[in-house]
C-alpha cells in the first residue's frame, strides 16, 4: 500500500486541487489543533494523523483522491470539501456574532422622541404673563393678532410686564399700572400678585375706554399715558 501523501499546511480556505501523480486533493484550514488526511486509494481509505505542527490555532483537511479512483471518489472528495466550508464559515459566523454581542452598545434614542418630551415639558410650564394676554387678545371678538402687538408696547412701557411694579410717585400698580390699584379686585381678590387677573382686568378697561389696544398705544405715545 501506498503512503498516503503529507498534509499541505494553509492558512484559510478549502480547495480542489488535481495533479497527475495524487489524483484529487481537497485542502483547507479550519480553527483547531488537530489535522486529518484520508487516502482512497484504490478503493481504500487509509487515515494518518499530520506531521509537523502548522501554526498555533491552525487545523489541516487534506483529502487526496488517486488518478484512477473514479468519478465516485472524487464526489466524496469534494462533498468533503463543501461540508468543511461549512463548518468553517458557521464556526466564523458564531465568532463575528459573539464578538458584535460583547462590544453591542444601545442604539441612540430617536430625536423626535427627545423633541416630544421637550413639547411636553413645555406644555406643561405655566404662562408667562405675555403669553397669557396673547391668548386673552386671540380670544377677544373683534381684535386681530396685531393688536397684542400694540398691547405689548404699551404694558412694556408702563410695567415691563411685571405683576408687582408699582409707581412710587401716583400708586399705579401692576401690570396694567391701575389707578387706584384695587380697582383691580373687580376680577379676583388675588390682584396683587395674580398677573392673570391683573391682565383681564387691564384689558377690559382699554376695550372699555379705547375699544383697542392699538387705540390705547396710540394715545399713550401722544399723552404719555393712558
Amino acid at each position: 500500500m501506498r503512503a498516503p501523501p503529507a498534509a499541505v499546511p494553509m492558512t484559510e480556505g478549502l480547495s480542489v486541487i488535481r495533479t497527475p501523480n495524487r489524483g484529487v486533493v481537497v485542502a483547507g484550514a479550519a480553527l483547531g489543533s488537530v489535522g486529518l488526511v484520508v487516502g482512497v486509494l484504490g478503493g481504500t481509505a487509509a487515515m494518518a494523523s499530520t506531521k509537523g505542527a502548522p501554526p498555533a490555532g491552525t487545523a489541516i483537511r487534506t483529502v487526496t483522491v488517486a488518478p484512477n479512483a473514479g468519478p465516485a471518489a472524487e464526489s466524496a472528495a469534494e462533498s468533503l470539501q463543501i461540508a468543511a466550508e461549512s463548518r468553517s464559515l458557521s464556526t466564523k459566523a458564531s465568532a463575528v456574532a459573539a464578538a458584535a454581542g460583547a462590544t453591542a452598545t444601545a442604539p441612540p434614542k430617536p430625536k423626535h422622541r427627545k423633541a416630544r418630551r421637550a413639547a411636553r415639558a413645555k406644555s406643561r410650564a405655566p404662562l408667562t404673563p405675555r403669553e397669557m394676554a396673547q391668548q386673552l387678545v386671540a380670544q377677544h371678538p373683534g381684535w386681530k393678532p396685531a393688536q397684542f402687538t400694540c398691547l405689548d408696547k404699551l404694558w412694556t412701557r408702563e410695567s415691563g410686564w411685571d405683576p408687582h411694579n408699582e409707581n412710587g410717585g401716583s400708586g399705579a400698580y401692576g401690570i396694567p399700572q391701575s389707578l387706584p390699584a384695587n380697582k383691580m379686585a373687580a376680577f379676583g381678590g388675588d390682584w396683587r400678585d395674580n398677573p392673570l387677573t391683573q391682565i383681564r382686568w387691564g384689558l377690559s378697561y382699554i376695550a372699555d375706554r379705547y375699544s383697542t389696544p392699538c387705540a390705547a398705544w396710540e394715545h399713550s405715545q401722544r399723552y404719555n399715558y393712558y
